[in-house]
Formats: C-alpha cells, sequence, structure tokens
C-alpha cells in the first residue's frame, strides 16, 4: 500500500499550512520524511478560480519524489502538459467522456493516469457538477476496467475534508473488479490507515489529518508498512 501525502495549493501557496507556505518545500519535507509519492492539487485551477502553473512546474521538476496530479484535470492538452513537466501520474476527471479516456490511455499509457470516482450518496458525483449522475461508481469503475484503466482515486465527497474516515467499503467494492483503488477523503487518524490496508487497498491520500498533527507522516508510513 502506498501513501500519498498531499500537497494543495491555493495561491501560490500550501492550503491548510499554518505552518509552511512553499509547496515545494512541503514536498521535500515528505520526501525527507520517507514518502515516495505526493499528491498535488492546484486548487485554483481544480476550482476554475485561477492556476499555479510555477507552483506547478516547480514542484514537479524539484520534488524529489513521485508525484501524482489531481483535481479533476479533463483537458487533454493539460495532462499532456502535466506530464511533459514531470507528473509521474495525472488524474483524470471522472466526468471525462468515455472518447477523452480512451484516447489518453493510447496516448500515455495506463501506469501513467489514474481515474477520479467522485461519489455522494451511491452515484458519481463530478467535483463542481451541482447533481450526481445516473450512474453508480461500480458501473463506472466496470465502464473504465473495460477501457483498459488500471488505477481509481475513489473519494466519498461527503468525506472529503470532513476528517469522518474514508469509504473504505465503497472503495474495496471497486478494487474487487480488479482495479488498484486509492481511497481519497476523510482520513483522519491511523486506524483510517489501518482500515484501508487491512483492506488491500492500492493506497490512501492524506492532507488534512497531516496539516493538522494528528499523526505524523513518519508515523503514517510505518502504519501502511506494517
Amino acid at each position: 500500500m502506498e501513501l500519498y501525502p498531499a500537497v494543495d495549493v491555493r495561491g501560490g501557496r500550501v492550503a491548510r499550512s499554518v505552518s509552511v507556505e512553499d509547496p515545494l518545500s512541503v514536498a521535500r519535507q515528505f520526501a525527507r520524511d520517507g514518502a515516495r509519492w505526493v499528491h498535488f492539487v492546484d486548487l485554483d485551477r481544480a476550482h476554475g478560480t485561477g492556476e499555479n502553473d510555477g507552483v506547478t512546474r516547480r514542484v514537479l521538476s524539484g520534488s524529489r519524489v513521485w508525484v501524482q496530479v489531481g483535481g479533476g484535470v479533463t483537458s487533454e492538452t493539460t495532462i499532456a502538459e502535466l506530464i511533459a513537466w514531470g507528473a509521474t501520474r495525472v488524474v483524470v476527471g471522472g466526468q471525462a467522456e468515455s472518447g477523452v479516456v480512451d484516447r489518453l490511455l493510447a496516448r500515455h499509457g495506463a501506469e501513467r493516469l489514474a481515474v477520479g470516482i467522485d461519489a455522494r450518496d451511491g452515484r458519481v458525483a463530478p467535483r463542481g457538477a451541482s447533481v450526481s449522475l445516473a450512474l453508480t461508481p461500480l458501473e463506472l469503475a466496470r465502464r473504465l476496467r473495460a477501457q483498459g484503466a488500471r488505477t481509481v482515486v475513489y473519494t466519498d465527497a461527503t468525506r472529503d475534508g470532513a476528517l469522518s474516515g474514508p469509504d473504505v467499503d465503497g472503495a474495496a467494492a471497486i478494487a474487487a473488479l480488479g482495479l488498484d483503488v486509492i481511497a481519497s477523503g476523510g482520513v483522519a487518524s491511523l486506524d483510517d490507515l489501518r482500515r484501508v490496508r487491512d483492506a488491500g487497498l492500492a493506497g490512501a491520500i492524506v492532507g488534512r489529518a497531516l496539516h493538522e498533527g494528528r499523526f505524523t507522516l513518519v508515523e503514517a508510513l510505518a502504519c501502511v508498512a506494517g
């Protein structure tokens, strides 16, 4: 199981952090603490309020770890740009059309792409959308697997940032289809990470809990390794 400590950026600085503002410094500290990956999100781009391309390029070129870039990216041009800048993997927004996903997989390969599945009340609920889709996470996951996708980032939108625990059962149901599933949203404790580990999931993204000091990255890495 891989741990993905999050580096979320808003207005050029690390969101939620009260001690360190520079995203590259945070990513390098994660590397010194033993992380192999970081999960990077430009919140301004994700919310359509701007972009932090300069910061993104600095982190991708200088963080000394593998970088997974998330944030609901759906533009084929942007995804190609992020990979050219040095992203190890890009999380494609789950609202991307089937044809777009097919082209991205053909161009970049399944190892360079993950697909985000955001859910609310048992339905796919893409970030920024006002309503959920008439599609369950399992239905979308089956379609993605048939298209050749290998990795999914699964988020229960009601838990994201709420420190209420990840939806391990929902993630495990998707993993049972044969996909590598990274659980995102809600991790608040080492017990939450143990649940993800014991469910056999591929990984977990951790953000707010780390920045608030609920546990250290060293403790989290030891937890998922054990």
